[in-house]
């Protein structure tokens, strides 16, 4: 048995034909998907954002309530790793240039083997010392190395999807006629900045002659209609791209006959507001749908009978996908591991969970059930107490601050007996552009948009009780249960 996982970042799910046969955006090849695979209509985020879900990933368990961005922990499971241990080949290609950072370094060493390619985003990649020519633009986020890079991305073959998909390409090309290996094409597109080939910005006509726009910052809407919407053409256009990229895959599993013994796996880690709730992108406001409801498909060759159809149950493939990788290589679980195997799921649709939370560290904790989407924010002032728990004191970039006052805490469940240093934190809790700044209660099935939040105390009350009980499994601290004012 194979697999193939690709996963994107910020694939918005409501602008896919499957889940929106009436959007704007041109991706047949996501159309052509859902007819060999499973469209799951109810997925859920876990931990936000990017590094946080790719360690949700790996352990098969959420991690949002102990740490933030970080790498992996020297007491975390791997699945790559244990795929590995266990003789199944794992190879990782990716232009998800996090990896490489210090809040990121752990992971990529998990594989067999793996190839990254250079140049997104704000990757400081291309020596220059000269200042780079900057084009007329409103790119709050612009970063130096990014305008460096772009001097180098002229030709779409560049471009560093382009030159991951065509890894990943070689790699199953090479290795097709190969039995029992994994692999993960991960793309950062359509992450910010929206930078794409003419071919994909010429699928959407425009009269816009403003400057660029191909880069909102994290923040409220304030640009006007038409700088918007060049911003939501330039993402669209980036969305197209990784279109082309999903046929060449999907060419690829035609061509040699893959689909009798191959699993493929389409996912992505989060999505990202385009001017709704009046907002920008993510991180600073509530986990609205557009960005915690995500789109997700799944092959699988031991459930043919879910080719072209929908799956309602409700899942979190961040922390689904490990345990259903280790059984479909034979492998099992770990105890620590809280996610579940979608092998039911797949074959009839059975649930896996009655409900699942999803957050940021330190921010607000939220919840669903597939119809209600329940946003807790904490009940302390000045949002303490609040620790991030790690052996890796890394962020993004750098280390994590207050070291001075770093002290060794008792072992969770999951720690294998390792004490985590406790280091003070502070976090930051999202607010709405406009309206309630406390509790929010939806429900997305009567209301996708989230336009009106609900006054239905009965509703939260059930909810909360549930989130501590979710909290209760996943061995919280009990810091976060008096932040949120929950029941330890």
């Amino acid at each position: 048995m194979k697999c193939i996982m690709v996963m994107f970042d910020s694939l918005n799910r409501h602008m896919l034909p499957p889940y929106n046969p009436d959007t704007w955006v041109h991706a047949p090849n996501f159309r052509r998907l859902a007819q060999r695979a499973a469209t799951f209509t109810t997925s859920y985020v876990c931990s936000m954002p990017c590094m946080p879900a790719r360690r949700d990933l790996h352990t098969g368990r959420p991690n949002f309530l102990h740490a933030p961005w970080g790498p992996l922990e020297p007491f975390d499971d791997s699945v790559p790793q244990m795929l590995q241990d266990a003789g199944t080949y794992t190879h990782l290609c990716s232009d998800h240039y996090h990896y490489w950072e210090d809040g990121g370094a752990t992971y990529h060493g998990r594989y067999c083997s793996w190839e990254f390619y250079r140049g997104q985003e704000g990757d400081p990649h291309i020596g220059q010392v000269a200042d780079p020519d900057i084009p007329a633009n409103i790119n709050p986020k612009g970063r130096r190395p990014d305008w460096v890079n772009r001097q180098f991305q002229r030709r779409e073959q560049d471009l560093p999807q382009t030159q991951t998909v065509d890894a990943g390409c070689r790699f199953i090309e090479h290795n097709a006629d190969q039995d029992n290996w994994f692999l993960q094409l991960e793309c950062f597109d359509p992450h910010e900045p929206f930078v794409s080939h003419r071919r994909y910005r010429d699928l959407y006509p425009s009269d816009y002659e403003g400057p660029l726009f191909d880069w909102p910052g994290y923040g409220a809407v304030s640009e006007t209609p038409e700088q918007c919407q060049e911003a939501r053409h330039n993402y669209a256009a980036l969305v197209s791209k990784c279109d082309n990229s999903l046929g060449d895959i999907l060419d690829l599993m035609d061509r040699h006959e893959m689909w009798q013994d191959t699993m493929l796996v389409v996912c992505t880690d989060h999505g990202f507001l385009l001017g709704e709730h009046g907002g920008w992108a993510k991180n600073w406001p509530p986990l609205y749908e557009e960005i915690a409801h995500t789109p997700f498909f799944v092959w699988d060759p031991r459930s043919p009978q879910a080719a072209g159809s929908t799956r309602s149950a409700l899942v979190q493939p961040m922390i689904d996908l490990g345990p259903t990788l280790l059984r479909f290589f034979g492998q099992q679980p770990t105890a620590s591991m809280l996610g579940r195997d979608l092998a039911g799921i797949m074959e009839n649709d059975s649930p896996v969970r009655d409900a699942a939370i999803f957050g940021y560290h330190g921010n607000r904790v939220n919840i669903t059930d597939g119809r209600y989407v329940y946003l807790r924010t904490s009940r302390t002032e000045g949002n303490q107490p609040l620790h991030s728990y790690t052996l890796m004191p890394t962020a993004m970039r750098g280390f994590k601050g207050n070291l001075q006052d770093v002290e060794l805490a008792e072992p969770f469940a999951f720690t294998r007996g390792m004490k985590p240093l406790r280091i003070p934190s502070q976090g930051s809790l999202s607010q709405p552009v406009t309206g309630t700044a406390g509790d929010l209660l939806y429900d997305v099935q009567a209301d996708p948009q989230q336009q009106t939040p609900l006054d239905d105390s009965a509703v939260s009350e059930r909810l909360a009780t549930r989130m501590a009980q979710l909290l209760r499994e996943c061995d919280a601290p009990a810091e976060q249960f008096e932040r949120l004012g929950l029941p330890s």
